[in-house]
């Protein structure tokens, strides 16, 4: 769980999502522009926080496997498929050696539209409208769940995440400093927002 912290939002047509941009470990702050949300392809990001090593090597993992099976077989992973293909990846190494992260995963599908899943270390898997990991989401996954509708706005669903924000600003003792907000949808993946 830890000081990461990121929020994820299901829109009509796009999903939203917010990561801190602190790099830590323990109580020792390493930096603070590391974007912790990182592109699979054009229409799909993985949100994660943990430890740095597993960060990063989990999703170079996963992002390597799911482009060498768009070259072998000529077509792209749906969202749904990689969340699915994601999940059976940690479960595999929750037996061996797991990795220490949870994550959530955004993207858009011409068929099926945008969607939203979360997974964590233990290889717990769901199908998401709003939701988020970290201490900072205690206090902001209930105002979503009140805010959140179907027909969402891309305005209303970045109006949640500043609120949001504002939350974990105020409210958390430890709470990071900037934070980034991007959006998927069907013109792919771009940053709305550095606070």
């Amino acid at each position: 769980m830890g000081t990461d912290y990121f929020m994820g939002i299901k829109g009509k047509d796009f999903v939203m999502v917010c990561s801190d941009t602190c790099a830590s470990h323990s109580i020792i702050s390493i930096k603070q522009d590391e974007d912790k949300i990182v592109p699979l392809d054009d229409h799909k990001v993985f949100c994660l926080s943990g430890e740095a090593g597993d960060r990063v090597n989990f999703s170079e993992y996963v992002i390597a496997n799911v482009k060498l099976y768009e070259l072998r077989n000529g077509t792209r992973l749906s969202t749904k498929s990689v969340a699915h293909y994601t999940r059976g990846e940690l479960a595999t190494a929750l037996r061996k050696s797991p990795y220490h992260c949870n994550l959530m995963l955004a993207g858009y599908d011409e068929a099926t539209g945008p969607s939203l899943f979360w997974m964590d270390y233990l290889a717990t898997l769901n199908k998401i409208n709003t939701g988020g990991t970290g201490y900072g989401s205690f206090f902001v996954l209930s105002m979503f769940d009140k805010m959140w509708h179907p027909n969402l706005t891309e305005a209303e669903a970045l109006d949640m995440m500043l609120k949001g924000i504002d939350e974990v600003k105020q409210r958390l003792v430890v709470a990071p400093s900037k934070f980034v907000i991007k959006v998927v949808d069907k013109n792919g993946t771009r940053t709305v927002q550095n606070v």
